[in-house]
């Protein structure tokens, strides 16, 4: 095993469960674990990336923050896949709506994740990557959303390296091709999944809608995703 703990996490060998959920702000992974997690220990302050290992239902599952865009959510899912022996990691975190009919509030499960990065560059393929989710964690997610009564959207998403962009047709670009929704890490959590042998799949709460101006207040985006949390909890212990 790779020396740890790393520069960036300081959890020790076996501190950290094989499921690890992964918000982008690391007080939401702070949230979830007082709120859903039993015994609660906390195994990183690095950088302020709070992680937290403890047990739902009596299943043992981590959640830390993976911070913003595929450079961070990069580092972290790949130190937790190579050197902490992590088997799966599920994003939860917000998204912007573009395609019609996506909703404030609704849930999108990441089918495939679009990419305007160079992330897959680094693999020297001889074509153009798709990311994708691990079919059975997108499976047992959906069995989870039925279960509670969530009308879950699955489909394809797209990661962007902008949140400021400066190309104001690039969205409707990708609603075209069908695109339910953007946010800026899952394509490098799949990639780095992939790569390593590994399962990920990512879980998105609508938060605004870039195209139509709707949007939801910073609060109930730290704190007011309820039905994505239970979802990936029911999916991380199934």
């Amino acid at each position: 095993m790779p020396q740890i703990p790393t520069p960036h996490n300081a959890a020790a060998a076996g501190e950290i469960a094989e499921t690890v959920l992964m918000p982008g702000d690391p007080l939401r992974a702070k949230y979830i674990a007082d709120t859903y997690l039993s015994d609660a220990v906390c195994f990183n302050t690095v950088r302020n990336m709070l992680g937290y290992t403890g047990s739902y239902h009596g299943k043992r599952v981590s959640v830390m923050g993976s911070g913003m865009g595929m450079p961070s959510i990069g580092i972290y899912s790949y130190e937790l896949y190579h050197f902490y022996g992590v088997q799966n990691i599920i994003r939860i975190g917000t998204a912007g709506g573009i395609a019609d009919g996506v909703r404030v509030r609704d849930v999108v499960l990441g089918l495939g994740a679009c990419t305007d990065s160079n992330y897959a560059s680094q693999y020297r393929l001889p074509g153009a990557f798709a990311p994708v989710a691990s079919y059975p964690l997108l499976e047992r997610a959906v069995a989870a959303a039925r279960e509670l009564g969530v009308h879950a959207l699955v489909g394809d998403i797209l990661s962007s390296d902008t949140f400021y962009g400066d190309d104001g047709a690039s969205l409707p670009a990708w609603k075209k091709m069908g695109v339910l929704a953007v946010e800026m890490e899952a394509a490098a959590l799949y990639m780095n999944a992939a790569r390593a042998g590994k399962n990920a799949l990512c879980i998105l709460t609508v938060s605004d809608c870039p195209l139509t101006g709707e949007s939801l207040p910073a609060q109930e985006r730290q704190t007011g995703f309820r039905r994505m949390m239970e979802i990936a909890l029911k999916a991380a212990t199934a």
